[in-house]
Formats: structure tokens, C-alpha cells, sequence
């Protein structure tokens, strides 16, 4: 469905629905906005764009938001998002033996990024340094693993979490057995 046609159908249902929620008529809401009782049939049923004069007309005539007809549901709505299991974004060609589900939003990246990572007994991470600045952390969600920050080690177990400097080398290695964690990566 293209954008044109899921804003069309967002704007026919939300007249109806202000008109309806005000107990009028087609024939009133005629009668007060001036806009022909065909014309507001077509509109409803996503038949016909109305121009924005019309439009204004019918927002001041139902005493609704002329932008409000037009903003996204879900800008209301709590639950932002969510994204299932079976279809979160994974990258399986980073390291060796892991494999990296993304968990934050696209528009995120570069400045706050979410990772769950699986390694294997093997799995390893090893990363070369990011932008000045930037930083990880990382909580040990199942198993061990050894994080190592330039020249600094630190083993880590289940619960256990680090920040370290993601600006120099470093690397997240499992400790012989498979093992999950979360990382955060961000941009000071």
C-alpha cells in the first residue's frame, strides 16, 4: 500500500468517525461545513481527496485538528512498536561464532544501539576501535564471557556487567560453552 493511499483511508475514517462521534448526519455535516453531501460520501469512503479548503472546512466544522486528522495512529498510542522474534534483524557474518540480533530502532543507529549476541563455545567479537568516545556495555545474560578493552581483561559471568571504552580494540570472547548477552553501544 503505498503512502498516498494508507493517508487517504487514515483521513476518510477519521471524518467518519469525528462526524459520527458528534451524532451528525450527511446531510448536516453538509449543512454546517458547506461541502456537498455527495462529495462527503466520496471522501468517506476514500473515493475522492478532498482539497485542503475543503478540508478546512470539515476540521472547523466537526471542531477537530486539521494536522490531527492526518498524524499517525500510533503517535498515540503507548505501544510504539513491536517486533517479533522471528522477524528481528540478525547479522550472522560478524565475529566467529555469534550471531547478533539487533534490537534497537534503525533510526538509532550511531548513537544508541541494542544487540543481543549468541556465542558459541568458541564465538568470539572482536572489533576494531569506533568513533572517539564511544562506549559498551555488556550484561552476561547466560554463560561466561571475557571482554578485553585495549589492554585491559575482565571475565565476566551470568549477571555480571562491564562498560568499557569501545574507542580502542577490543573483543567479547566466550569462555569454552555457549553463552548470551546484551550489549549497548553508544555515542557520547
Amino acid at each position: 500500500m503505498s503512502a498516498e493511499n494508507n493517508i487517504a483511508e487514515r483521513l476518510a475514517s477519521r471524518l467518519r468517525k469525528a462526524r459520527k462521534s458528534k451524532d451528525l448526519s450527511l446531510e448536516a455535516m453538509a449543512k454546517l461545513s458547506g461541502v456537498s453531501r455527495s462529495m462527503l460520501s466520496q471522501i468517506e469512503r476514500g473515493e475522492s481527496s478532498p482539497t485542503v479548503a475543503t478540508l478546512w472546512s470539515l476540521t472547523r466544522a466537526l471542531q477537530v485538528d486539521f494536522a490531527g486528522l492526518l498524524d499517525d495512529e500510533t503517535a498515540d498510542s503507548t505501544i510504539k512498536e513491536v517486533m517479533r522474534a522471528n522477524r528481528t534483524p540478525t547479522i550472522d557474518s560478524q565475529g566467529e561464532g555469534c550471531r547478533i540480533r539487533i534490537l534497537s530502532p534503525p533510526d538509532q543507529a550511531g548513537e544508541l544501539e541494542v544487540y543481543e549476541i549468541q556465542f558459541t563455545a568458541i564465538g568470539a567479537l572482536i572489533s576494531e576501535p569506533h568513533q572517539i568516545g564511544c562506549r559498551e556495555h555488556l550484561t552476561v545474560l547466560e554463560g561466561a564471557l571475557q571482554v578485553t578493552a585495549g589492554k585491559e581483561v575482565a571475565d565476566l559471568n551470568k549477571g555480571d556487567t562491564v562498560r568499557y571504552a569501545a574507542d580502542c580494540n577490543h573483543a567479547i570472547r566466550a569462555n569454552g560453552a555457549s553463552a548470551k548477552a546484551l550489549l549497548i553501544v553508544y555515542n557520547s
